[in-house]
């Protein structure tokens, strides 16, 4: 096996190691040379992720679902019905959850941004000098995130969030700040793994992959970028949300089916102030495992 990830987590306030979903399989698709030749041939493709879809969407693959919550330790109590309800691993995988599992930070005061989703987060207060996301020197740029030069151009020198999902975490997302939302449009690409086994080897990855991009105007923030990205077993993002309808923070934007998958963030130059603990942590280059609702920072 080689380096495993490791993550601080907010509320314990210690370093963890993650427990991998499928890593074995994981580790031999992005760390070994015959892996990464059967990415490139098959795995990053939609028709791949289409077919472990349908499998999931299959009745018979309810039975994954009550030796998945025990293996991995979720909390039956927040989902917002019973796992037997579930018809399919797919129906559980994009569960809702009761509202009181995640509260909304200071849900009145619009100066306030939240995380976006349950994950593992990475933030830079300026994308630009940033000397790495999940390894020092491992880069993209904005142009490249949000395809779109004269876009990028608007970002340039914003703060940056990456939000990854793991298979085991809660998969819908939220809005993280009070506003506006636009359409979401698609850019098209593969279907890499997001995880950072994958994303060590190659960061481009993020940038490569299917995503949204929804722009937000904001009283107090200017305009966000939020961008959804898939992943491999992760050809579906719906979304839930209706274009031009104001928002706040902590609404329900849509989700993701199976697989672990991303959402990015980005703010124009000066206009947020992330929290303390995630900048520290990220200049380590070590995610922060928080969940949806929780601060992120304030208006700058």
């Amino acid at each position: 096996m080689g380096e495993p990830i490791r993550y601080y987590d907010r509320q314990m306030k210690t370093v963890a190691t993650e427990q991998i979903y499928g890593e074995r399989w994981l580790r031999l698709a992005y760390e070994t040379a015959v892996g990464r030749a059967a990415v490139a041939l098959l795995l990053k493709r939609a028709a791949f992720s289409r077919w472990y879809g349908w499998r999931m969407s299959r009745l018979a693959s309810a039975a994954r679902v009550r030796p998945f919550i025990r293996d991995y330790g979720l909390e039956a109590g927040e989902f917002a019905r019973p796992p037997e309800e579930f018809a399919s691993f797919n129906e559980f995988f994009s569960r809702a959850l009761k509202p009181a599992a995640r509260p909304i930070a200071s849900v009145d005061n619009p100066r306030i941004a939240v995380l976006p989703a349950d994950g593992r987060h990475l933030v830079f207060p300026d994308v630009d000098t940033a000397t790495g996301f999940y390894a020092k020197g491992a880069k993209f740029t904005l142009a490249k995130l949000l395809g779109d030069p004269a876009l990028a151009g608007e970002f340039a020198g914003g703060g940056l969030l990456i939000s990854r999902l793991c298979p085991v975490d809660y998969h819908r997302f939220h809005f993280p700040v009070t506003g506006t939302p636009g359409v979401a449009r698609l850019i098209n690409g593969w279907l890499y793994s997001v995880s950072p086994l994958a994303l060590r080897h190659n960061i481009r990855y993020l940038v490569e992959n299917k995503r949204f991009l929804t722009l937000i105007e904001t009283p107090n923030f200017g305009r966000v970028a939020l961008l959804e990205i898939g992943a491999t077993n992760v050809g579906t993002v719906q979304q839930l949300y209706t274009p031009g309808q104001p928002v706040t923070k902590g609404t329900e934007k849509g989700l993701f089916q199976f697989g672990g998958s991303c959402v990015a963030t980005v703010f124009v130059r000066g206009r947020i102030r992330f929290d303390a603990d995630l900048v520290t942590q990220s200049a380590e280059c070590r995610e922060t495992y928080a969940k949806m609702g929780e601060r992120l920072g304030e208006e700058g």
